[in-house]
């Protein structure tokens, strides 16, 4: 990459400058958004004290582990991420034979530290997820954790719960699908910068492997758009594409293998579709914006294909402006412990989340579920306070973006880049 090409990523710029009384008016701004959609900043002793001892002796721990599960450790593997991520809880390696992709899912394996008897599952569930403000992160599990055994850093043996799917190289459909605990030790960490880089640079390491698990990932988001899964950010770059293409694979096996070869309840992500006239309001507000038209063709099609295809030559001006005109008529997804009416905006007949224990707590469940074959108790209660909680974290995070912009910064920058406080001359 060149130097200017350099410059202009977000690794290249400083963090967000503000002065002391605005840092201060910042933080008691977050206290009170807490307050009001009661989101806990602060974990229990009791829970920080079981968070230390569970990740006491991570060597001895995954040593006594290596006869239980599958050995990995020689099986290229990578991990890629923000730049500013500082845990890194999900990780792929691909193969191509002659009549299939191999691709493993290996995900941060929580559920060996965290169970339904312990201290730290109860505080998981009394938060159900992490939310995310710009420059301020609330985790649902004691960042200790997330940070230390669950983070799947290079050169270094981590356990994991890696999904095992054989695609057939013609439809992509899955031949196997095998979910089991193993220990896994990554190569590399990337950055969505790094690994675009990988991908241009024949001669860098796991260019070869970026490459091929790129082919697999076009495809399978390619064969999304056609089939109606609604792609309201058609312009991605490569590596986000792979990450967001391998994690849907990964979560849609995992559930296929819960409903239809196990039959057992699990906290699948129901999202109920539109009505016609709602989806009639939404393609008309489209269709009236300034140098944006629906494609002939795509009038008579599903609703969804058309917006995918509008979105394809659409000014890049406008692109928030269709993304909104679609999420206003969009009902809110929900957990249910059955996946009766699909994924609308996925168009995926049974749907769940697995890729992220250590931030939501419907895939902190379904790793117990996958592993145990049973289900913890009450699992419609957690479904409806999961659901609950997520729609008070998108309300807290979306009022304190407000906060900010109201005092002069950009959510945005202060997401991607940070905040340092300088002091006043």
């Amino acid at each position: 990459m060149s130097d200017n090409a350099a410059a202009g990523t977000i690794e290249a710029q400083g963090p967000v400058e503000i002065d002391e009384e605005l840092a201060r008016h910042i933080e008691n701004k977050r206290e009170e958004l807490c307050e009001k959609f009661g989101v806990s900043d602060e974990f229990p002793q009791a829970v920080l004290d079981e968070a230390e001892e569970r990740t006491g002796d991570t060597e001895a721990d995954i040593a006594d582990e290596l006869d239980h599960r599958e050995d990995l450790r020689d099986l290229t593997t990578w991990t890629t991420d923000p730049v500013d991520a500082r845990d890194f809880d999900d990780a792929l390696s691909i193969e191509k034979r002659d009549e299939e992709y191999v691709l493993w899912v290996h995900i941060a394996d929580v559920t060996h530290y965290v169970d339904p008897e312990s201290e730290m599952w109860a505080e998981a569930v009394r938060r159900a997820n992490t939310v995310y403000l710009p420059d301020h992160t609330i985790h649902m599990l004691p960042a200790e954790l997330a940070e230390t055994v669950c983070s799947l850093v290079p050169d270094e043996d981590r356990l994991a719960h890696t999904v095992e799917m054989h695609l057939d190289r013609e439809t992509l459909s899955y031949e196997t699908i095998d979910i089991y605990k193993s220990v896994i030790r990554s190569d590399a960490r990337l950055t969505y910068t790094e690994a675009e880089e990988r991908l241009d640079d024949p001669e860098s390491d796991l260019h070869e492997e970026s490459s091929l698990v790129f082919e697999l990932a076009d495809q399978l988001h390619e064969q999304r758009k056609a089939d109606g899964s609604l792609v309201l950010n058609p312009r991605r770059d490569r590596a986000h594409t792979i990450i967001e293409e391998c994690m849907l694979k990964a979560n849609k096996a995992v559930t296929h293998e819960l409903m239809w070869n196990r039959g057992v309840e699990a906290m699948y992500r129901v999202h109920p579709q539109p009505s016609p006239e709602q989806w009639d309001e939404a393609l008309q507000e489209i269709q009236d914006l300034d140098g944006v038209s629906i494609p002939g063709d795509a009038w008579g099609e599903d609703p969804r294909i058309a917006v995918n295809a509008t979105l394809e030559d659409a000014p890049e001006r406008q692109l928030g402006k269709i993304q909104f005109a679609v999420m206003k008529v969009m009902p809110r997804a929900r957990y249910m412990n059955d996946p009766f009416g699909g994924h609308h905006a996925l168009n995926f007949d049974i749907y769940g989340h697995f890729t992220s224990p250590i931030r939501r707590l419907s895939d902190l469940v379904n790793h117990w579920i996958v592993h145990e074959n049973d289900v913890p108790e009450d699992l419609l209660g957690l479904c409806d306070h999961a659901s609950d909680q997520q729609q008070a974290a998108e309300k807290c995070e979306r009022e304190y973006k407000q906060f900010l912009e109201e005092v002069g910064l950009d959510a945005d920058a202060v997401n991607n880049r940070g905040i340092e406080v300088v002091e006043e001359d």
